[in-house]
């Protein structure tokens, strides 16, 4: 062979120093090339005495770190502007320049409708919940779904344009990457012109594709992330997209970590890039079928259930029914009630089979569940105004409701005529019933015999709501042990009264 006197490595920064030294021994090397970025992944070590010794230093990264010269390839030709605008700010100090194929209009092509998958966007995922494997790593079956249904979304799309898209899927999870594969495999193969990759972040430098979906998995309220807090890391999973980067993750989580992703957070906010999956009909969907499979039913009519959030009414739940749902044995009889929530929280009212009971000049409704009966009234509650909402009181076969209703009437006797009206007024858009609201000037009282005074009708109002949320650990632990406990409003020795036994069998129990 004849001599060899120029040496050029390419992924430099991802080369062991010791193994970089090797090619340098070739008798006759006079010059050395480095091409590699060391804001990216370094070489792997796998013990960790190892990389602290330094074992895991790239050649590159020595000679940057005494300050050798370096010539910085400025201009990139892969990224949408969006996508390369944190990454660029963050670790390049905004030194790279977007090439005239990247700034045209063309390349920020949109394959799905909707601003949720423009460009660049930070897709939260609120209802997900990190689980780890036999080996350590982590998974989160939920975004598992999200990504799933995606996928779907662009493979329908594309059937229509039939132009050709590569999409990447990438997480730093190994456990992420294989259950999205089991999901996905084989299922677009034979796709000529459409390809789906599942990958790593650590096996995915170096490559590109059209859309990258980021699966995140961490969701904790801890704010941990561990090792994907490493910003190399991080930079090779931001700049992989061509056209479009969907980031799915958890906003609450990310953001308290103390790391890289609390600045992506914040940044993604800041450009009106940060949405919720929830807020989307059909993820909100695939988000609460995935809950069903993974959590406890009871979780679903908690406080702060999924239910309750993007809907056209807002329902509160009484202890009564909470403890009744959990006695439930049959679990699918859970989902039939937890389905049936979901459509009366969205408008839906039933026409046929179910029975209106009267009480008290007050309609309280039902709808039948196979041998049982949810019962639930309008009511008004205050916030920055008065709205109605669903206050859902137990579930019941028939023959025991007399006996509930005998209790809502004395309830509902204390109400004002005044009230009552307003609770039976309703709005229609389209087939759907939705809530009214009025002002928070016009002052609706609801109890009958209050004084005048201000406040007088929000404690009254507060202390019926306070049976549809249960008492916290420590709140039970005050009240066990005579301990004062403080309440958001000044009660009477009356009023106290009341409100303890409203809760009296919850604390006994």
């Amino acid at each position: 062979m004849e001599p060899l006197k120029l040496l050029v490595i390419d992924e430099a920064a991802q080369m062991k120093e010791s193994e970089a030294i090797i090619p340098l021994q070739i008798p006759g090397m006079r010059h050395a090339i480095l091409i590699g970025d060391e804001c990216q992944l370094p070489a792997t070590v796998k013990s960790k005495f190892s990389s602290e010794c330094g074992l895991g230093r790239s050649l590159f990264e020595r000679l940057s770190s005494l300050g050798h010269s370096k010539h910085l390839l400025n201009v990139q030709y892969r990224m949408h502007p969006k996508i390369i605008s944190f990454p660029n700010c963050k670790f390049y100090q905004n030194q790279i320049l977007d090439a005239e194929n990247v700034t045209c209009k063309s390349y920020g092509e949109q394959y799905l409708p909707g601003p949720m998958f423009g460009s660049y966007s930070f897709i939260n995922i609120v209802g997900g919940r990190e689980e780890g494997d036999d080996v350590g790593s982590k998974r989160n079956m939920v975004e598992v779904s999200i990504v799933i249904k995606i996928v779907q979304k662009l493979y329908k799309a594309w059937q229509q344009s039939k132009k050709k898209l590569s999409i990447g899927v990438v997480s730093p999870y190994a456990a992420q990457v294989v259950s999205i594969e089991e999901k996905l495999r084989y299922k677009y193969e034979k796709c000529d012109g459409f390809s789906v990759t599942v990958k790593s972040i650590d096996g995915f430098q170096g490559g590109e594709e059209d859309i990258v979906i980021l699966s995140t998995v961490r969701s904790n309220s801890r704010g941990s992330v561990g090792f994907i807090s490493s910003p190399q890391r991080t930079n090779v999973a931001l700049t992989r997209a061509r056209h479009c980067l969907w980031i799915l993750g958890n906003e609450r989580t990310l953001a308290h970590s103390d790391s890289i992703w609390k600045d992506l957070v914040c940044e993604a906010r800041d450009r009106n890039c940060l949405f919720d999956a929830d807020a989307d009909k059909c993820l909100k969907k695939i988000i609460i079928d995935a809950k069903k499979e993974l959590e406890p039913l009871n979780d679903m009519v908690k406080g702060n259930s999924l239910l309750l959030k993007h809907v056209k009414w807002k329902v509160l739940f009484s202890d009564n029914f909470r403890q009744s749902f959990g006695k439930l044995a049959d679990s699918r009889m859970k989902h039939l009630i937890v389905d049936l929530l979901q459509k009366l929280s969205g408008g839906w009212r039933p026409n046929d089979g179910n029975i209106d009971f009267k009480t008290s000049s007050k309609v309280m409704k039902s709808c039948k569940v196979e041998g049982l009966h949810v019962i639930w009234t309008i009511d008004i509650i205050k916030e920055f105004k008065y709205i109605q909402v669903l206050k859902v009181w137990d579930i019941l076969p028939l023959k025991e409701i007399p006996n509930l209703r005998k209790e809502l009437d004395s309830i509902f006797a204390t109400y004002t005529d005044n009230y009552m009206n307003l609770c039976t007024m309703n709005d229609l858009e389209g087939n759907l019933e939705i809530p009214k609201s009025w002002a928070a000037s016009q002052k609706i009282i609801q109890f009958r015999n209050v004084s005048n005074r201000e406040g007088d009708n929000e404690v009254s109002e507060s202390l019926l709501h306070m049976k549809f949320y249960s008492l916290s650990p420590g709140m039970v632990n005050h009240l066990r042990f005579g301990r004062e406990i403080d309440l958001p409003m000044q009660l009477s020795d009356e009023q106290m009264d009341a409100f303890l036994c409203s809760k009296s069998s919850f604390i006994i129990g």
